[in-house]
């Protein structure tokens, strides 16, 4: 596989990582308007199973190629897909926190 290809990848399944995280962001912005201010007994367990799926979904989406790839014996290709994704965060984290910062 050609390392162009592997950025691809990376660049690809970060952004779908960080969409996902801008559409939960945005839930929580909103939740208030949606289910009211009324705190009940079933807010905590909402927000726990949505921690777990957005746990198990974070996980396949970075690690659930590299370890596939890894396990079909493409062990270089997967730990560089890994660590191109983990690049990508990073500049995402970055620009987020540098817009927060430059907003205020």
């Amino acid at each position: 596989m050609s390392k162009k290809s592997i950025w691809h990848y990376a660049l690809a399944e970060v952004l779908v990582a960080v969409l996902y995280v801008f559409l939960v962001g945005l839930f929580f912005r909103n939740a208030e308007k949606i289910f009211g201010p009324e705190d009940t007994m079933l807010s905590p367990v909402a927000f726990l199973l949505l921690l777990v799926f957005s746990v198990s979904i974070m996980g396949m989406t970075i690690f659930g190629r590299s370890i596939m790839w890894y396990l079909d014996g493409q062990k270089k290709e997967a730990v560089k897909l890994l660590f191109y994704k983990l690049f990508y965060l990073f500049v995402a984290t970055f620009l987020a926190m540098f817009s927060l910062a430059m907003s205020r």
